[in-house]
């Protein structure tokens, strides 16, 4: 539709809920994305019901911030997310829908990605790359991640959001959580985590690379101009990230495929990628990835979500 009819031109009320939706090219597998989404959740800031996603967004307005909640769910009737927004977030409707279109990736057009990705997709066609809806957020969350389960990142990650983010205003009616525990906080910026003590990461679980390697990132953010969404350079914002100390190939690879929606992405040393091409060595798995260029994120949400890929003969293949 025309931009001028996508928001609305009357003023609006202070209680008005704000229903958008955003359309998808189908096959669109709705469920697997959910289930990846919900096992890498930020305690407080995000969660995950039966059918939909919610979370708590900060976004730039004018000279302040407004902090608000988003509601994602699938329309029932069309091939589409119904996008929800709550009052506070009337003044950044594009922001937050461009972060949704992110997030769900989308701008896909599944039928070239999957033509190059072939039988690893056949069982799957409808499969995404989850993007992200605050590349800064995510990168945090990745390097959170390093060397520990994701059930350990998911609790490290709660308590930053705890302990710095910015807390959801009570601003009247608003969207109703889809977990046990409600939405609270926004997640905190790179300026506040660049700013905090030593002992405050410490105080939160963090080990002193992991919280170094935060904070030179957050730095990097704030001082030296890094961005991390779509858009950014793609070889400089690499080579950036993995200048920093406790940031490698892994943790540049996947935040290029997420925060700054790179088709092309492929952490190759992936101890799950490797154990599904059946080989030993990140080289082995980069050289097995050729064939599905430019679309090996996609391969790369497939072998995680198969677990076992025939890269080769059954006989020359590694138990």
């Amino acid at each position: 539709m025309p931009p001028t009819d996508a928001f609305p031109r009357a003023p609006l009320a202070r209680d008005q809920l704000l229903r958008f939706e955003l359309a998808w090219a189908p096959p669109y597998d709705w469920g697997w994305l959910l289930t990846f989404l919900s096992r890498r959740l930020i305690a407080g800031v995000e969660c995950v019901g039966p059918q939909a996603y919610s979370r708590v967004v900060r976004l730039r307005d004018g000279g302040g911030w407004a902090i608000g909640q988003v509601d994602v769910r699938p329309c029932p009737s069309r091939a589409a997310l119904v996008v929800t927004l709550a009052p506070a977030l009337a003044g950044v409707q594009a922001q937050a829908l461009a972060g949704v279109r992110r997030l769900f990736d989308l701008d896909c057009a599944p039928g070239p990605v999957n033509a190059v990705l072939g039988e690893l997709a056949a069982d799957a066609p409808g499969v995404r790359v989850p993007g992200a809806f605050d590349g800064f957020e995510l990168a945090v969350r990745a390097i959170l991640g390093q060397q520990v389960t994701v059930k350990a990142a998911h609790t490290l990650a709660g308590r930053l959001a705890l302990r710095f983010g910015d807390a959801l205003p009570d601003s009247g009616p608003g969207l109703a959580s889809c977990a046990l525990e409600p939405l609270s906080r926004a997640f905190p910026d790179a300026a506040r985590l660049a700013a905090a003590l030593p002992e405050e990461l410490a105080a939160c679980g963090l080990i002193r690379t992991r919280a170094a390697a935060i904070q030179a990132m957050a730095r990097a953010v704030v001082d030296e101009g890094l961005v991390l969404a779509p858009g950014a350079p793609l070889e400089p914002t690499l080579a950036h990230l993995k200048s920093l100390r406790g940031i490698g190939d892994w943790t540049a690879q996947y935040v290029a495929m997420r925060a700054l929606s790179w088709p092309d992405a492929f952490p190759a040393s992936d101890l799950i990628l490797m154990r599904a091409l059946g080989v030993r060595t990140a080289p082995q798995a980069a050289a097995i990835s050729q064939s599905w260029r430019p679309w090996r994120s996609y391969a790369v949400m497939h072998l995680w979500r198969r677990g076992t890929w025939p890269a080769a003969p059954p006989s020359r293949r590694r138990e």
